[in-house]
């Protein structure tokens, strides 16, 4: 996957350097102009894989829209607008973000000075083609993100009167976690000859895990974790994720100060010093195994009587696969999420959405009364 000039800019600047696989397989599809339906859960980085080649597309010279975005919810708007917006920050090309909730003038003002791409919630785009601030008639791309989302909140009337308004030339590309009935059928309807791209399957909650998080500040993480470790008979055996590899070990380090029988596992170990320390929890012989993410990935960890998230998973494919290391074969398990950053809660929703009541809040007693 090659990306040239200003767009091989940006992602230098933004920090992208390996793309993942729904980019690997949906961006030269779109380069392609295939129409193409993407199931694809939210955290797998289809925004870029939709983005870097919609804004490819763009003329920036061209003074009429040219792409539209549509998405549920005013927080994705704003976070897929972002994206693009950083994505063609050396392109000379604008994006203008449109929901409900925010003043309609200021969304006016944007608009007046042009776009050439609009990110929108259905509901706000109505608004505007209803009072002629918005033409879809010169569109050559519309992509479709979280479509069972829209369509459980009700918008697929609208969904199917803004399709209407668009060019029949133009590229349809839609992405959904789950492929429901409705969705099937918006696809037969309004997509020509699409693509499938299935990234992973339909990321499911584990019913056997009791799912708990604490609200905690960053710097109250230790005294937390040290809490939960000294109950008795509480924690028999524990995996702890961090993000980094000197998180890893910093934790480890504070562990093995406070006592407890701790190692890591991560990427810069010597493969003989990871076997070893995976062997002794395997055998139950180690109580405490503290990993980054990518580790555990590529390990074969038995079940554990818990699985701490000391730090957030960065999306919700990361959670299901960090959960699913505790209550198997019919064992009882327990994930604990510690939530402490404000980047955190925007993950959080995701999770609590897809997970529902299984995941509850708990609180630290001891630390906040």
């Amino acid at each position: 996957m090659t990306v040239k000039g200003p767009i091989a800019h940006a992602l230098e600047k933004i920090g992208y350097s390996t793309p993942t696989p729904v980019q690997e397989q949906v961006i030269p599809l779109v380069r392609s102009g295939r129409d193409i339906i993407g199931q694809a859960q939210t955290g797998t980085g289809k925004t870029a894989a939709f983005g870097i080649p919609l804004v490819e597309s763009l003329d920036p010279k061209a003074q009429h829209l040219q792409a539209l975005v549509l998405t549920p919810t005013r927080e994705l708007a704003v976070q897929v607008s972002d994206e693009i917006s950083r994505l063609g920050q050396f392109s000379g090309i604008r994006c203008v973000t449109v929901y409900g909730g925010q003043s309609m003038n200021q969304q006016l003002e944007s608009l007046k000075r042009g776009a050439h791409v609009i990110v929108a919630t259905p509901g706000r785009l109505m608004d505007h083609m209803g009072r002629r601030t918005v033409r879809l008639d010169r569109l050559g791309i519309v992509v479709l993100d979280e479509a069972d989302q829209m369509l459980d909140i009700g918008f697929a009337e609208d969904i199917e009167r803004i399709l209407r308004a668009t060019p029949r030339t133009r590229q349809t590309l839609l992405f959904s976690a789950t492929m429901p009935g409705p969705i099937k059928t918006l696809a037969n309807r309004y997509l020509n000859n699409p693509e499938w791209v299935r990234i992973g399957g339909d990321a499911e909650p584990v019913e056997q895990v009791e799912q708990l998080y604490y609200e905690i500040a960053a710097q109250d993480r230790p005294a937390a974790l040290d809490n939960l470790l000294g109950e008795p008979g509480n924690i028999t055996q524990a995996l702890i994720f961090r993000r980094t590899k000197i998180g890893v070990d910093k934790l480890v380090r504070h562990l093995q100060r406070q006592n407890y029988d701790a190692e890591a596992i991560h990427g810069d170990m010597p493969q003989s010093r990871r076997e070893s320390v995976m062997n002794r929890f395997r055998a139950r012989k180690l109580r405490i195994l503290v990993a980054t993410n990518v580790a555990a990935r590529g390990l074969d960890i038995p079940a554990v009587s818990h699985v701490i998230n000391y730090d957030m998973p960065s999306n919700l494919e990361e959670y299901v696969h960090r959960i699913g290391r505790t209550a198997r074969m019919g064992q009882p398990g327990t994930a604990i999420t510690f939530v402490s950053d404000v980047l955190d809660f925007s993950t959080l929703d995701i999770i609590q959405a897809h997970v529902g009541s299984h995941l509850k809040q708990e609180r630290m007693a001891f630390l906040y009364g």
